[in-house]
């Protein structure tokens, strides 16, 4: 099982489509979930190959590029990077 298929399994049993999912990552092992989710988002330190099938890059993990992309894309804080 991976990260993708996991959550398209909770996805399926809330009823969820992949498109409303917002996921975050760092690693190719995130690869199939970003390319999945409806908003795929690479953190500033990921793998260049994750970087380019994202959506959308945020910060560092030592600049809290986590909470960053949560303001920006959920509550829509535009001046969270």
């Amino acid at each position: 099982m991976s990260k993708e298929s996991g959550v398209r399994r909770v996805c399926e049993y809330l009823n969820i489509e992949m498109e409303s999912v917002m996921a975050i990552g760092d690693n190719l092992n995130d690869f199939k979930l970003i390319q999945s989710a409806g908003l795929g988002i690479a953190m500033g330190n990921a793998d260049d190959k994750l970087k380019q099938v994202a959506d959308r890059v945020t910060a560092l993990n030592e600049e809290d590029g986590v909470a960053k992309a949560i303001k920006r894309y959920l509550f829509e804080e535009k001046d969270a990077v």
